[in-house]
């Protein structure tokens, strides 16, 4: 493409996501047309992707602050203080629009880009996991799910990090969109952490890493717009990563930044050289002089333009100490890893980028990155609500409508898709993927992190606001039954068109209750990622605000498994279930659609903080041999959970359709040994907890009224649910 001859037109600048108030608005900052690359650079700031245009009115109210908060939202990731020196650098991040384009390669650079995310700020990536979303038509979804597993496990299993699973749904309004959202978490010390601002003028700007190509050029501004069937051939093209570099760039920046050389670092992410840049400045209220004919290109002719917007992997961008250049230079050759001084910081409100002996671009730096466009979009929340429908329970054989869940996709073992994963590298897992949360270990410690991802769309789009109190109250859960104390949270708000009303205000709606519970239960919100424009041909997603939750264990021996053994009782925590609202029996058994599958069960927050403590203080006292929390499918589903994972039965005496697959809110299933039963009675009686024993664990047979069937037969059910969808 000769960019030399092309005309800025008003289809040029809607190709760039730029709206005639918007370019209006530039052509009053510079007082002229912008050149190619002038435009490129507005659409890369000004996209919904890198500004958040949309949403920034309401992720100011998030809650941010608290005593375990060191760094909360607007750096690369979140930072917790985990005590004894130790920090917890955490965050999750979508790349839905590339995965659903070339989904091994989509999903392979959304792993190596939340990785960067964390080793930029100084910390060594210890644990990642992932929260996926696919539509029901089969070829496509099972040429979406396979390509998606293998570049997540191409990637993470060659940088050499443990993947301990998280989410995975099947449903027809991710039939055009699906999504790939991925959370990492690091460790590091709490004096050596790294910030993105530059500090002050006249610092060296280094580009590190992987040489820049034409990959992803605009990708974040494809981010930021709707599909269509006819878009296919317009989708730029998808980059492209290469784990075994992103290692050693791992490595080399960590090297770098205990020689006391980096005062500032940065990802190139969404938007590339541009982002990164405009960023890192416009923390320190700074400019930027670019040199381009500097920076390490792989092909030949490359336009400012494409050298601006590319989005190549494994690159970042720093300030270098003054005096460090020759050392910064070694470590960076040692590891055969691309070192290059492209530029400096300047006092000047300016951002000017030069090419070729002539400038491209040459416009006011803190407009690009501090005064981006804000929008207070209409916004209209629908409480989808209907009352209960009503169906025949007799007619409903429950052991049968059990199998109809564990065979489900939704439902079943996610177990041969964690398989290709590598969950054990580093050596550091304790829970590996189908735990109540995944566990791994902190070095030198006896201290372990939990984690967990969550959120029933379903829930979101009925009622947003108990849909986002849900997500986080139920990562809440399961931290609490792995024996874990919450600490914060971060967010994936993954929704459709966000200028149609009813979106937007499924977007409102999420961030309050999300917003709600957070404060409620003392998780702030701590970093996160905003992905709109999730539909095709004008078909929105379901609202998916994913919830990243970590906590603490301070002791090993504090770990709660989902765990059972024949003669142990299991107890239920909490009221007796009776809310079949928005349930997967529903859903999936009795296949009742949404709009009439009643209201979205509430949730008592006094309630869940009691309960809480309660399970605290039962397993500090050593009184607990496992435990599950009850979510989808209520109390029949977890049991059986619990019996397959641990080859036992149990026998339900009832055949209450409610009350056995009921999903009221804050239950927890126990598991203790025969003679700690009236202990636990005892002390939940003092506490005022609801809780009563639901009998012991057999060998073998699982009985749900009259209906039997052995243990065996519901695992291979469970096991084989996935068989239509996987190779």
């Amino acid at each position: 493409m000769n960019f030399s001859t092309i005309k800025i037109t008003k289809n040029l600048i809607k190709i760039h996501g730029i709206n005639d108030k918007e370019y209006k608005v530039i052509i009053d900052l510079i007082g002229r047309e912008p050149s190619i690359t002038e435009l490129g650079i507005f659409s890369a700031m000004w996209n919904e992707h890198c500004s958040y245009k949309s949403t920034k009115k309401w992720l100011k109210t998030l809650p941010v602050n608290g005593p375990q908060v060191i760094c909360g939202p607007g750096e690369n990731a979140g930072i917790i203080d985990i005590e004894d020196g130790d920090a917890l650098v955490f965050k999750i991040e979508s790349h839905n629009h590339p995965s659903f384009i070339d989904p091994f390669q989509g999903a392979a650079t959304g792993v190596g880009g939340i990785l960067r995310d964390i080793f930029t700020m100084g910390a060594r990536p210890i644990v990642t996991m992932n929260a996926l979303s696919f539509g029901t038509k089969k070829n496509k979804a099972k040429e979406l799910l396979s390509g998606v597993v293998k570049g997540i496990g191409s990637y993470g299993n060659s940088f050499g990090v443990p993947n301990l699973g998280g989410e995975l749904r099947f449903d027809p309004s991710y039939d055009g969109n699906c999504l790939v959202n991925v959370f990492a978490a690091g460790i590091v010390k709490k004096d050596s952490i790294f910030y993105s601002g530059a500090t002050g003028p006249d610092l060296p700007l280094v580009y590190l890493g992987a040489k820049t190509g034409r990959d992803g050029i605009g990708g974040a501004t494809m981010a930021s717009n709707e599909f269509n069937s006819k878009k296919e051939k317009e989708r730029p093209t998808v980059q492209i990563g290469d784990p075994f570099m992103e290692k050693c760039l791992l490595e080399a920046c960590l090297e770098l930044m205990n020689n006391g050389a980096v005062i500032s670092i940065q990802d190139m992410g969404a938007a590339g050289l541009t982002c990164s840049a405009v960023e890192m400045a416009g923390k320190g209220n700074l400019g930027v002089y670019l040199e381009l004919d500097k920076v390490p290109t792989r092909e030949t002719d490359m336009h400012a333009y494409e050298m601006m917007l590319s989005e190549s992997q494994e690159r970042m961008l720093m300030t270098l100490a003054p005096g460090k250049e020759k050392i910064a230079r070694e470590i960076f050759q040692k590891w055969d890893l691309d070192f290059s001084i492209i530029g400096k910081t300047i006092f000047e409100d300016r951002f000017k980028v030069y090419h070729k002996g002539k400038i491209e671009a040459d416009l006011p730096l803190l407009a690009l990155s501090n005064n981006s466009p804000e929008y207070d979009r209409n916004w209209k929340i629908i409480n989808k609500i209907s009352t209960l429908p009503t169906f025949n329970s007799s007619t409903v054989n429950p052991m049968e409508a059990l199998k109809i869940l564990l065979a489900s996709p939704n439902h079943c073992s996610k177990k041969v898709i964690w398989e290709q994963y590598d969950h054990m590298v580093l050596s550091n897992t304790i829970l590996p993927p189908g735990a109540n949360a995944g566990i791994v270990k902190i070095d030198n410690s006896e201290k372990a992190i939990a984690c967990t991802l969550d959120c029933n769309p379903r829930y979101c789009e009925q009622n947003p606001i108990l849909g986002g109190i849900q997500a986080v109250t139920e990562t809440f859960r399961n931290l609490v039954i792995s024996g874990a104390k919450p600490l914060a949270i971060t967010n994936n708000l993954n929704f459709g068109n966000p200028e149609k009303s009813e979106i937007m205000g499924q977007i409102v709606g999420c961030i309050k209750g999300i917003s709600k519970a957070s404060k409620e239960l003392n998780m702030p919100v701590v970093s996160g990622n905003v992905s709109l424009y999730n539909e095709t041909n004008g078909c929105p997603i379901l609202p998916t605000p994913t919830i990243g939750g970590v906590g603490i264990i301070k002791n090993l021996k504090e770990i709660i498994k989902i765990k059972a053994r024949v003669g142990d009782c299991l107890l239920l925590i909490g009221e007796n279930p009776d809310n079949l609202g928005q349930s997967a029996f529903f859903r999936e058994v009795l296949k009742i659609t949404a709009e009439k599958a009643g209201p979205v069960p509430k949730i008592d927050f006094q309630n869940e903080r009691k309960i809480s403590e309660f399970i605290f203080e039962i397993n500090n006292r050593e009184l607990i041999v496992g435990g599950h929390d009850v979510s989808d499918g209520g109390i029949l589903l977890a049991t059986s959970e619990i019996c397959i994972l641990n080859n036992v039965g149990f026998i339900f005496n009832t055949d209450d359709i409610n009350w056995l697959f009921g999903e009221n809110q804050g239950l927890y299933l126990i598991v203790c040994k025969k003679n700690n039963v009236e202990t636990i009675l005892k002390m939940a009686r003092f506490n005022s907890i609801s809780l009563q024993k639901l009998g012991y664990f057999n060998d073998g047979i699982f009985k749900v009224g009259k209906q039997t069937s052995k243990i065996d037969e519901l695992k291979t059910i469970f096991y084989n649910g996935l068989d239509d969808l996987v190779n």
